[in-house]
């Protein structure tokens, strides 16, 4: 059965660009460690998709499995027919059935696609399951000077639940918190709490990997000293935030989600929200057989992490303890201000402890996105070619990952610290901190914002914004 969506073009007639295929199968994470997900193309990450910026492609999406799906362009500006995004009213690509989809791949850069389904209390769905892969959409321009590119996705996997405790933030900078958001947070847990209620689900892992690999199962990375490397890292997991590090080497960031940063920048190691992508240029200056993986040492000792290995040198993989640095988005824009907004809208982020089934309860403005996709309405009316800057307050101590469909953002304030010329789609807030971010409603149709994390997603954190 062949469905076609309003932007399909010339559905069932020809051959189709690309063909993905959502089907369940094994894949190896390391010897003794097998795990049965949901995949494209039978395969973890998806195949790397390579586009031409502005030049249609037609893609072919077949569903194996019992449950219908959703598969998500994240990044592209693309019609919100084809977003794969049910709440801004794509079509479902049925059980059993296909769906074949046209769009004009843009703008250049890091993309990738996943499913967006709910998974709500199914460990198995989601993007718990293997359901990510990498787009890369080619620039008319040269992104930089390299000589060979490397894409890694970064993913957990056999994850189970348990009761949450505190995240740690030390690493985001500025760190400056809004006690009026800290005050209003802590005593909601609090009164929670007291009512003898647990902390809501939090979820963990067994296996962590990079491309699918635990770290010292997998093929090295081979290099040769001298050699530029631009390494294009996709945090591709369902909650976790991810830092990556390289013994003796430094991260020239050229770009963040795809986009070119006004200046690259140098730094010690990356850090990535849930969906966030950075494109760095490593300089290969110090010869070895290095492992490029996780700071945090227990994550890093389960898998998180991939060998780097110069030509003539042969061994185990070492990791040297990088000194501790601070991620800040400023960093990597502008002093300038950015443009007055047409509009600001104000939303804040709160936690109701363990609400719904002993899972949390995610609010924006005080309103969780229902269970029921048609229940909800947009909340936020936006009209063609005017700039509208969200105030997004988190009065929570998590960190979101917030993402915005159909439309990349500029980063404009963060903890109180202004920053111009960063664009993005994902950008994590802070716990009990402000962030400003601004938008060209530019794509008309619904577009959905949400946070990336998908416990928060599945349970709340979820609204809709229309054109007028």
């Amino acid at each position: 059965m062949l469905l076609s969506g309003a932007a399909d073009a010339q559905a069932g007639s020809g051959k189709a660009d690309y063909t993905l295929v959502i089907t369940v199968k094994s894949i190896e994470l390391a010897p003794n460690r097998i795990v049965s997900v949901t995949t494209y193309n039978g395969q973890f990450p998806g195949p790397l998709l390579r586009f031409r910026e502005g030049q249609q492609v037609t893609i072919d999406i077949h569903n194996e499995t019992d449950t219908p799906e959703q598969l998500h362009w994240h990044g592209q500006l693309v019609s919100s027919e084809v977003d794969g995004a049910a709440e801004e009213g794509t079509p479902f690509i049925p059980a059993h059935g296909s769906r074949r989809i046209s769009f004009v791949p843009k703008p250049s850069g890091f993309r990738f696609y996943h499913t967006h389904v709910r998974a709500g209390a199914n460990l198995s769905a989601g993007q718990y399951s293997g359901e990510v892969g990498p787009v890369y959409i080619e620039p008319k321009d040269s992104p930089g000077n390299y000589d060979r590119e490397v894409f890694l996705t970064l993913k957990e996997f056999e994850p189970t639940l348990s009761r949450g405790g505190d995240m740690a933030l030390d690493f985001l900078s500025p760190a400056a918190t809004v006690e009026s958001l800290k005050q209003q947070g802590e005593s909601a847990m609090k009164a929670s709490l007291a009512k003898g209620m647990p902390h809501g689900f939090e979820v963990g892992y067994r296996s962590f990997t990079i491309n699918g690999r635990m770290l010292g199962h997998g093929e090295p990375i081979r290099v040769k000293q001298g050699e530029r490397v631009l390494f294009h890292v996709l945090n591709g997991s369902a909650t976790e935030i991810r830092s990556l590090a390289l013994p003796g080497h430094s991260f020239t960031v050229i770009a963040m989600d795809g986009n070119p940063l006004p200046i690259p920048v140098r730094v010690p190691g990356v850090w990535l929200g849930t969906a966030e992508r950075i494109s760095a240029i490593v300089e290969m200056n110090h010869p070895g057989v290095w492992i490029m993986g996780d700071l945090a040492d227990d994550d890093r000792n389960h898998g998180m992490g991939i060998v780097i290995e110069y030509a003539g040198y042969r061994g185990k993989g070492q990791w040297i303890e990088p000194k501790p640095f601070r991620w800040n988005y400023t960093h990597f824009g502008k002093r300038d201000p950015a443009p007055e907004p047409d509009h600001v809208f104000d939303m804040t982020f709160t936690k109701d402890n363990a609400a719904d089934d002993g899972f949390n309860r995610w609010s924006i403005n005080s309103v969780a996105y229902p269970n029921t996709q048609m229940e909800m309405k947009p909340a936020f009316r936006i009209e063609e070619r005017k700039r509208y800057r969200l105030r997004m307050r988190n009065a929570s101590d998590d960190i979101h990952p917030i993402h915005l469909h159909r439309h990349s953002f500029e980063l404009t304030r963060i903890a109180g610290q202004p920053t111009s010329g960063v664009m993005k789609d994902v950008v994590m807030v802070g716990g009990y901190q402000e962030t400003e971010v601004d938008f060209v409603a530019n794509n008309r149709g619904l577009t959905l914002f949400h946070c990336h994390q998908q416990l928060h997603m599945d349970f709340g954190f979820m609204t809709l914004v229309d054109y007028v």
